[in-house]
């Protein structure tokens, strides 16, 4: 199954529209005009990377044996081009068709705070995509092996990721929570954190560029992924070569708004994982329809609200709230629906004292999957996602800092959407974070030639359908939405290589042709 950060969602993604911010470090100028502007030793050295063989991946993650890995230098503070110095991991996979290649295609899987270093090797590229491109992972700054950043959180404080208020609604563990760990970055990672900016990992992209000798760069991101791809078409726009954007967030409303747009589309997402369930009545028993099996998991969540059981292994005992976390992770895929439910089965059992061994396994196997540890590679501190989550979207705009406007966001909130309980606009460690936006947000514009595909999931629960027109309407002529009758958190290679969201990628990414207008499959 698919690996993502809870906030791709999931893990995160979001945060208000800046509410304030700084002077922008490059204000209508592109990066890349800014960058060209300097000379001699007011640039940063040359980029260039050694390659070699690649570190240990995560527990489960098989690699190709033609990746390679190797480290690059890049300036932390983009203002200070020679001064201090972080070092990012990149990989590639070369083109399996040199007469074919036309170039690279570096990939993104979101977040923020996604491992990409591996993504080569597990990228669904269709053989006509890995002939015409090498593919190019990297993990971003202040991720994985790119100078990983940490807030010293325990297991315990990683499931759910989600800051789900008390089942009566208040907020204010959640508030004590947010204060906590806001201080433990900055004591942790206080020195990295400003600069772990979404323009910043974008100047990386172009440093990546420029080590790989490349004029201009092909690029495929994911989630929170397609943001970092839109601020890089935006700031680089003449190395943009071609682009797709698959499962959109609303570039501006980065973070917190887009996180509130995310209850609207779970609650679009939900009717299918209830359809599934009535679908397999017989073995799972939790309603022989849709509205049977919603008000049946409704229940138990109310009931682990009260008396939440315990799992042996699991890191916390498996509460309304653990369980709401683990189903908003899962409603991801499809495919995950026979795990997803088969565990709202086994949880209903051990809630009822009656479990048998095979349940207790499986609820064991979906605790595993859900730790954002357990995507952490050998050596990365088991925090880094979500710690590198809270960085980037509390170092790319303001969030409001007055309690009270989650505290309404919140019962608002649960009023209209009571299956996600108010946790996607609640506070984060951004309303208490120590530092302040060094720059503005990069402003998403049309400014560009028409060089962008975009793919969104009509019920998707991590990036509302909303969120990819809202990229659609500020890319404006420099892109296509390509639409899928579908659910679930990413679109690429979920309809097979027969697939007109497939067709569509491989046909731009190859040949260069965008479909003629907005079109739904």
């Amino acid at each position: 199954m698919k690996k993502i950060l809870l906030w791709s969602l999931t893990a995160v993604v979001a945060v208000t529209a800046a509410v304030g911010g700084t002077a922008a470090l490059v204000p209508e100028a592109t990066a890349e005009s800014f960058l060209n502007d300097l000379t001699g030793d007011a640039r940063a050295p040359a980029a260039t990377i050694t390659w070699g063989t690649c570190p240990a991946p995560p527990a489960g993650t098989q690699l190709d044996p033609k990746q390679q890995c190797g480290t690059m230098t890049t300036p932390i503070d983009y203002t200070q081009p020679r001064g201090r110095t972080i070092t990012i991991a990149v990989s590639r996979i070369p083109a399996t068709d040199k007469a074919k290649r036309r170039g690279v295609l570096l990939l993104n899987p979101g977040g923020p705070g996604g491992e990409a270093l591996n993504l080569p090797s597990t990228f669904p590229a269709s053989p006509a995509v890995a002939a015409a491109y090498d593919r190019i992972g990297f993990d971003p700054r202040g991720v994985g092996h790119s100078s990983p950043v940490t807030c010293g959180l325990t297991a315990a404080e990683l499931i759910p990721p989600y800051p789900y208020p008390a089942p009566d609604g208040s907020i204010d563990a959640n508030v004590a929570f947010a204060k906590s760990v806001a201080k433990r970055c900055a004591a942790k990672s206080g020195d990295l954190l400003p600069y772990l900016t979404t323009a910043n990992t974008a100047r990386d992209m172009d440093r990546i560029r420029e080590a790989l000798g490349e004029k201009t760069i092909s690029y495929f991101g994911t989630s929170y992924g397609t943001y970092l791809g839109a601020a890089y078409a935006t700031l680089f726009p003449k190395h943009l070569d071609r682009a797709v954007l698959d499962s959109s967030v609303d570039p501006t409303k980065m973070f917190y708004d887009n996180f509130r747009l995310e209850s609207a589309g779970f609650a679009a997402r939900f009717p299918d994982l209830a359809k599934y369930a009535a679908a397999h009545h017989a073995e799972l028993k939790l309603g022989a329809t849709p509205a049977a099996v919603t008000a049946a998991y409704t229940a138990l969540v109310g009931r682990l609200d009260t008396h939440p059981v315990t799992v042996p292994g699991a890191p916390v005992a498996l509460s309304g709230n653990v369980l709401r976390g683990l189903t908003t992770a899962l409603s991801v895929s499809d495919q995950a629906l026979p795990m997803l439910t088969g565990a709202w089965h086994a949880a209903a059992d051990l809630a009822a004292g009656r479990a048998t061994d095979e349940e207790i396994q499986a609820l064991q196997q979906l605790f595993a999957l859900a730790d954002p540890a357990a995507g952490a590679s050998p050596g990365v501190p088991g925090d880094n996602a979500i710690a590198a989550a809270y960085a980037v979207a509390c170092d790319d705009v303001e969030w409001p800092r007055d309690v009270d406007v989650y505290a309404r966001n919140v019962a608002a909130d649960r009023r209209a959407y009571p299956l996600s309980a108010g946790a996607l606009t609640n506070i984060w460690p951004c309303a208490f974070w120590p530092t302040e936006p060094i720059e503005a947000p990069v402003r998403v514009t049309d400014h560009g030639p028409r060089n962008i595909l975009q793919l969104h999931n009509e019920r998707d629960p991590l990036a509302a359908l909303a969120a990819g027109r809202g990229m659609h309407e500020a890319l404006g002529k420099r892109s296509v939405l390509v639409t899928v009758a579908a659910g679930g958190h990413g679109v690429y290679g979920t309809q097979g290589p027969d697939g007109c969201s497939t067709k569509a990628v491989d046909t731009f990414l190859v040949g260069g042709e965008l479909p003629a207008s907005d079109t739904r499959c």
